[in-house]
């Protein structure tokens, strides 16, 4: 290979890239000459068979053109870059405003949650949670709900094992936090709970539930009662009137169950409350003393209260929503609202 026969490929590309039309001509000519089998890569691999001062010559050279070769195509592409070769059928309009992303929003279950959480916070609660998955102890006998209990049957509980079940309400958080802290305390505990039974208009298996709990020296209904007002007014932005009812549940003495004035007819009765003019929202109580015993604490020391809302319900209420299973459905049409 001699120097006459680097001018002619100098010449030979230069004349190649001139005449390239588009970036694809000019990557095809780049390819030619400085590929892995390029024109100018084959001369620089074959110069080891040439002698020292032959190699070192036509190496500079080869080199040299090399680099003009690349500066050549680069200034080149951006020529070619500078004048529009779209074709009449990709033309695009750039006056068109473009396409509004959608943003997503929260779920109406998630804003009913943070309302209720803000709401107890502002009045001193603190927000605790606990696990889904829980044991006997907790769920049913720490909570002094005996062996014979309905809700202990496999067709009312979800077991995963013997004695591993998925948590049937939120009340075992009662017993896990006052195993750990010491009185005076003040917990709501927000968390799902699973109940096998047949789904309809107002009933789910699985629900979520808001636990509350308050302990201290010289606690009453009196101080369920100012709390639970105080919540329903700020939730529904307005004053709510509501009710305790003489009620039973295994883990609270006295209990109640806990009603509100019926949003639909204003309490005068109609389909939503049975005609009874109240819907029940919650249960409530003065916590067991078993219950206190349970957790490591003294009956004779503390007493408190506890209750438990169905968030659902809360929402249905609010947002006056007639199906439970619209929650969980999925459906756009419904979430979209919100």
């Amino acid at each position: 290979m001699t120097k006459i026969d680097l001018k002619s490929l100098k010449k030979e590309a230069e004349k190649e890239i001139e005449s390239a039309k588009n970036a694809e001509d000019l990557s095809e000519i780049s390819k030619e000459y400085l590929g892995k089998k390029g024109k100018l890569t084959l001369i620089l691999r074959s110069l080891s068979g040439l002698s020292k001062e032959e190699r070192k010559k036509l190496g500079m050279e080869a080199n040299e053109l090399k680099i003009f070769l690349k500066e050549k195509i680069s200034k080149e592409s951006e020529k070619i870059g500078s004048v529009d070769f779209v074709d009449e059928s990709e033309w695009v309009d750039i006056t068109v405003p473009g396409k509004k992303l959608r943003s997503g929003h929260l779920h109406p279950l998630t804003l009913t949650k943070r309302k209720v959480e803000e709401i107890f916070q502002s009045m001193g609660f603190s927000v605790v949670e606990g696990p889904d998955i829980e044991n006997e102890w907790y769920n049913f006998d720490a909570l002094n709900i005996p062996k014979d209990h309905p809700a202990r049957d496999v067709w009312d509980t979800f077991y995963l094992k013997e004695k591993l079940l998925l948590r049937t309400h939120t009340s075992p958080v009662q017993v896990r936090f006052m195993e750990k802290n010491n009185p005076p305390l003040r917990i709501v505990a927000p968390g799902n709970v699973f109940r096998h039974e047949a789904t309809d208009a107002s009933h789910e298996f699985q629900l979520f539930q808001v636990e509350g709990l308050m302990v201290d020296k010289n606690i009453s209904v009196a101080n369920l009662k100012a709390v639970v007002g105080e919540f329903f007014r700020r939730f529904f932005e307005k004053d709510i009137k509501f009710r305790l009812r003489p009620d039973y549940f295994p883990f609270t003495e006295p209990s109640f169950d806990i009603s509100i004035n019926c949003f639909a007819c204003q309490g005068k009765g109609c389909s939503v409350c049975k005609n009874t003019g109240w819907l029940e929202v919650a249960g409530a109580g003065m916590v067991h003393p078993n219950v206190f015993k349970n957790s490591k604490l003294m009956p004779k020391d503390w007493q408190g209260w506890a209750f438990g809302f169905g968030l659902e319900r809360l929402a249905m209420i609010k947002y006056k929503i007639n199906d439970i299973r619209l929650f969980r459905s999925g459906d756009l049409r419904f979430l979209n609202q919100f």
